[in-house]
């Protein structure tokens, strides 16, 4: 099957659209509650087919700010606009959510859930379609029950595809499966995104950030610390590479060495945009060189370093 069939719709249509056009826009975005502001003023825009990730620790405001966009949660204040103009019937017709968590109907089996969900919408995909994107052939006459967790995610995900989304909203979908199935779903999210579907999502895997990801936004305390491409945010935060090395292996004092301790891992990590200098400078007061690392900076230090939260699922 060709990518441009995944979901039903033709490529053809969406590259009609005019290019770089904006799918999404969160505009000064608050929401107050007793005491406390979990969303501050959050503004972003989402360009149309990209996979756009908003990432925080617990408690920033993320889950919050995409309740507020996905209609299920009202604003205290600011406004969500969809294609252009203030979300309304459109955008309920052409978005799909999966939710973090969702309750399926017990003694009814894969295919009988799909047509289920399908026969809500007035705009639907094609079923056979929806079941090739998220590879549930085997599995139609499987009672819900009997479903894995990577099995039960892909059956999520093809419920918010079935009517045929311009815009998808994945929420930590893959929190407790296992490597080989996350990587799985990776995958199939990676189709989607290439049949030209815009994909929002939150994650607390910054792996799954940085291979999905063509943009993210990283709140704290109901804001956005920072946004734009990882490759971009990185290379701005991190003009060299990250050598690592065991706390017990230190023996002096690091001095004016561009360094953190990460104090419940037990380990150093020091940036340096000369590994060689740096090393050097190292070995005095190093008892171990052999445990040393040398790595590329990723978004899970990036995250760190702007939340200063140790990351939780």
């Amino acid at each position: 099957m060709a990518a441009n069939q995944v979901i039903g719709y033709s490529y053809a249509l969406l590259a009609a659209q005019p290019s770089m056009s904006i799918a999404l826009e969160a505009r000064q975005l608050v929401k107050q509650y007793p005491g406390v502001r979990a969303v501050d003023g959050v503004s972003f825009s989402v360009t149309e087919g990209i996979c756009f990730g908003l990432l925080g620790p617990n408690g920033a405001g993320k889950t919050t700010t995409v309740e507020i966009i996905e209609g299920v949660t009202p604003p205290t204040s600011g406004e969500v606009w969809y294609m252009g103009k203030p979300a309304g019937q459109r955008f309920r017709e052409e978005v799909g959510i999966q939710f973090q968590a969702t309750a399926l109907q017990d003694y009814i089996t894969v295919r009988e859930t799909l047509e289920m969900f399908r026969q809500l919408y007035g705009r639907r995909a094609n079923l056979d379609d929806v079941i090739a994107a998220c590879s549930l052939g085997e599995l139609l006459d499987r009672d819900n029950r009997k479903l894995s967790g990577g099995q039960r995610q892909r059956l999520f995900l093809a419920v918010a595809l079935v009517n045929r989304p311009r815009l998808v909203f994945l929420d930590e979908p893959t929190t407790g499966l296992d490597p080989q199935a996350r990587r799985n779903f990776w995958d199939l999210v990676k189709r989607i995104k290439a049949d030209g579907t815009t994909v929002i999502l939150t994650t607390h895997y910054m792996d799954e950030a940085q291979v999905l990801c063509d943009e993210i936004a990283i709140m704290d305390s109901g804001n956005i610390v920072t946004q734009g491409t990882p490759d971009n945010l990185l290379r701005e935060r991190y003009p060299g590479l990250i050598i690592e090395l065991p706390v017990e292996d230190i023996t002096g004092d690091l001095g004016a060495m561009d360094h953190r301790i990460l104090d419940k891992l037990g380990i150093v990590e020091i940036v340096s945009t000369d590994v060689s200098t740096s090393l050097a400078a190292l070995a005095p007061k190093v008892i171990n060189l052999n445990r040393i690392k040398i790595r590329q900076p990723n978004l899970e230090d990036l995250f760190l370093d702007l939340t200063g939260h140790t990351l939780r699922s």
